[in-house]
């Protein structure tokens, strides 16, 4: 019996080396569905989790007197490694414009700046904590895109609410002006000792109190003053709810239900697409 031939055209290309490295790079280090992936992300969750606590411990005094030396070696064991990161997937990723630009890229980069900024300006290390923003790619490692859809959902109805938010953020910049304005005049009718010194001071003042913080530290000693404050929180409590109705009705309005996978693009790495899906939903590259 004969073997039977291939059926690949003679004339066509054979595959790069080094296009094939970078497919394999690639898998690895943006597509969590094979075990290698999946293996490449949850290490580099506890290397996060790992150099978060590093950059914690080293602002604790007692810890850093006995251990300094050593957290600072430890300290740029990681930052070595989170640039051996950064660069191979600039060196893997088809678009590294989109890549080093996206919210992710540009995590990925401010995780390795402090370190090395570090040499030049002293205190500047404890920014590392910035790393724990990369933990938010637990929610594709582990596939939990439903919370990123909600999430994705939350953000689409504020933004279509923003006229409604816009007008209400101007009113309260005003009430809090005027009222801040009129304490300042009631607190210093006839006296030098008030603690509303300034008119932006007690705007100061008027925003602590309509969002009902009350720090306490300028307060009002007249009864008139007592009287405006008293309105003020009110005004502040029945304003608590404005935006979230805003944003509970466009939710609802907008909200359906989409089963998502973990899936990226390889042209503009974007997550989050249906099982079925053949394309991009952004850009509309083929999926693979």
């Amino acid at each position: 019996m004969s073997r039977v031939k291939s059926k690949v055209h003679p004339e066509a290309p054979s595959p790069q080396p080094d296009a094939t490295l970078k497919r394999k790079i690639y898998d690895v280090i943006f597509e969590s569905d094979t075990p290698a992936g999946k293996f490449f992300d949850v290490s580099l969750l506890a290397l996060i989790l790992l150099s978060v606590a590093v950059v914690c411990l080293e602002t604790v005094e007692p810890i850093h007197a006995k251990y300094g030396k050593w957290l600072v070696v430890v300290e740029w064991f990681f930052a070595v490694m989170f640039t051996v990161e950064y660069a191979l997937r600039l060196y893997c990723v088809g678009n590294r414009r989109r890549y080093a630009t996206s919210f992710y890229g540009v995590i990925d980069l401010l995780s390795v700046l402090p370190t090395y900024v570090e040499l030049l300006v002293a205190g500047s290390g404890s920014f590392g904590i910035i790393r724990s923003f990369r933990l938010l790619r637990v929610f594709r490692i582990f596939k939990l895109f439903h919370l990123t859809t909600d999430a994705e959902g939350l953000a689409k109805a504020v933004w279509q609410a923003r006229g409604k938010i816009i007008v209400f953020l101007t009113f309260v910049v005003i009430s809090v002006t005027v009222s801040g304005a009129l304490m300042y005049e009631i607190e210093n009718y006839g006296t030098n000792d008030s603690l509303f010194t300034s008119i932006p001071q007690s705007i100061y003042w008027a925003v602590v109190t309509m969002t009902t913080v009350g720090y306490g530290d300028v307060v009002p000693k007249t009864t008139l003053g007592k009287m405006v404050s008293t309105v003020l929180i009110l005004i502040g409590y029945s304003l608590i709810i404005v935006p979230s109705g805003f944003v509970s009705a466009e939710l609802i309005e907008s909200k359906r239900q989409r089963r998502l996978t973990n899936r990226t693009c390889p042209s503009c790495l974007l997550e989050g697409h249906e099982e079925n899906s053949r394309y991009c939903r952004g850009c509309g590259h083929e999926l693979v």
